[in-house]
């Protein structure tokens, strides 16, 4: 999370904070839901059915998520999943990080050039 960096429409060096984070339930925990509100950065992550329980069992309120900003994440996933189709990217058969992302890199000019 602390390596996110956007890109800017000018000059000027690159946001390192984004306005919302959506991510799936694997990532619903009270860590990184803390890391977001104190870097001020919303989060649109639906809760696990267990944190769901915690919190009526204890009389707390539940997370509210935003369900348009979660839709889009779909986008992101379809994605995932077209990157996915190249096996060398779904089995990882790179053991350097820089190889792997080189091959993640060509497989993104692959899905954009024709």
């Amino acid at each position: 999370m602390a390596r996110i960096r956007i890109q800017r429409c000018g000059p000027g060096r690159p946001r390192s904070r984004p306005d919302l984070v959506a991510a799936d339930k694997g990532y619903s925990s009270a860590k990184i839901r803390t890391y977001l509100r104190r870097r001020g950065i919303k989060a649109a992550i639906p809760e696990r059915i267990d944190q769901i329980n915690g919190r009526i069992r204890r009389g707390e309120s539940l997370c509210r998520l935003d369900r348009a900003a979660y839709r889009r994440r779909n986008t992101v996933e379809r994605c995932f999943n077209k990157l996915k189709h190249n096996k060398a990217l779904a089995t990882r058969y790179d053991k350097r990080a820089r190889h792997y992302q080189a091959m993640v890199t060509i497989a993104c000019l692959q899905l954009w050039l024709p």
